[in-house]
């Protein structure tokens, strides 16, 4: 994998730059559709090409390994010629899915033992297991395995926590380096700093990632119910230490400000299931602001969802039309939110590349917040 940075912000941290595999490029900063089963929830891969344009991905390993499985992804070919989607595609590693399997897990330093969601069976993911699950899956960029810490805990906990992940991250590196691709193109994997909202863990955890040279860089353990200022602050520590010439992907994250402000950090890459998962709430997102589309308000208006006439989908879809699919229960309506909310976080990243490369980002930046974050 290649990163070439293309333009940096003179009045902050913000940077435009391009990613190359062998499924092709992608540009910088990025959002990328959460697709957790192969799939984005929702929405056909063919709008996602097609409509929001999206550059890369994701799949979930934990999910994927559960369902359909291994042997029937590998038979496929791997999960690129099993969904048909031909463009780079990243897998996280399960790490955060456990984490939320607390009251089923048991956490070993040899590894996680949880049972499944969907029977019951149990399971062991090591180090080693999860680089071998996502070498069958065939991810242009793969995760390290690590453990993602609640909030709040305390410092002991997340001083062992993150002792375990590096532990594991260099396991995950070896069994990477000994093993190979399976479908004839080639594998990154992207190290993940941990080390919940504690500054001198957060700085330990950013230099041992930095240590190893990973073609990437992750930044877990945030958006997980901390305030965002806290947040913000992670993420500020952590890009000061990790590398510039490697791209950093900021974990889970999140709202359209909360993008911008980390883009302002120094974040190049970003996933959320917020769009769509919001979306089939009926919550939109705009350059104007937040629209709860199913509120009595928006009834008898016949404009378009988006300012300006602006559409982010191929037709042009009413506010009243799109609140009376949502009143009457059809599932076009969340259909149609989650493309229209994905096809919009894709613009704003967007945006934020045109105005890095310009010369304006700060100004532009600090204008948009303002409208994406208010609600309408």
């Amino acid at each position: 994998m290649r990163f070439d940075l293309i333009a940096s912000d003179a009045k902050s941290s913000a940077r435009a730059g391009c990613i190359e595999t062998d499924h092709g490029k992608i540009e910088t900063p990025i959002f990328m559709p959460v697709g957790t089963a192969g799939t984005v929830k929702g929405v056909h891969l063919r709008d996602i090409k097609e409509d929001v344009n999206a550059d890369i991905i994701l799949g979930n390993t934990y999910h994927l390994y559960l369902r359909p499985g291994l042997e029937i992804i590998k038979a496929a070919g791997g999960l690129h010629q099993f969904n048909g989607w031909d463009r780079p595609i990243l897998t996280d590693s399960g790490g955060y899915q456990v984490y939320s399997l607390s009251g089923t897990r048991k956490l070993k330093p040899e590894g996680v033992t949880f049972q499944s969601h969907i029977d019951g069976s149990r399971h062991l993911f090591s180090p080693e297991a999860v680089i071998d699950i996502q070498r069958t899956i065939g991810a242009d960029i793969m995760m390290a395995f690590d453990e993602c810490t609640p909030y709040p805990c305390d410092y002991d906990y997340a001083k062992k926590s993150l002792d375990i992940t590096h532990d594991w991250l260099k396991r995950c590196i070896s069994r990477f380096d000994e093993t190979e691709a399976k479908y004839g193109h080639r594998q990154s994997l992207f190290p993940i700093v941990q080390g919940s909202t504690f500054r001198d863990l957060r700085k330990i955890s950013a230099e041992t990632i930095a240590s190893h040279h990973a073609d990437g860089n992750a930044i877990g353990g945030l958006s997980v119910g901390e305030p965002h200022e806290l947040m913000y602050e992670m993420t500020e520590l952590v890009c000061s230490i990790l590398p510039k010439d490697k791209p950093r992907y900021l974990m889970g994250v999140g709202t359209p400000e909360n993008i911008l402000e980390s883009i302002d950090l120094g974040i190049d890459m970003f996933d959320c299931v917020m769009p769509t998962r919001n979306g089939r709430n009926g919550m939109l997102f705009t350059q104007n602001g937040i629209i709860n589309i199913k509120n009595k308000k928006w009834e008898n208006d016949f404009s378009p969802v988006d300012a300006e006439g602006v559409s982010f989908v191929d037709y042009q879809y009413s506010k009243a039309y799109l609140r009376h699919l949502f009143v009457a229960k059809e599932m076009l309506g969340g259909m149609i939110a989650s493309l229209h909310n994905l096809s919009f976080y894709l613009w704003l990243v967007r945006e934020a590349r045109k105005h890095i490369i310009e010369g304006n980002f700060s100004e532009w930046k600090a204008k948009m917040v303002k409208q994406v974050s208010q609600r309408l």
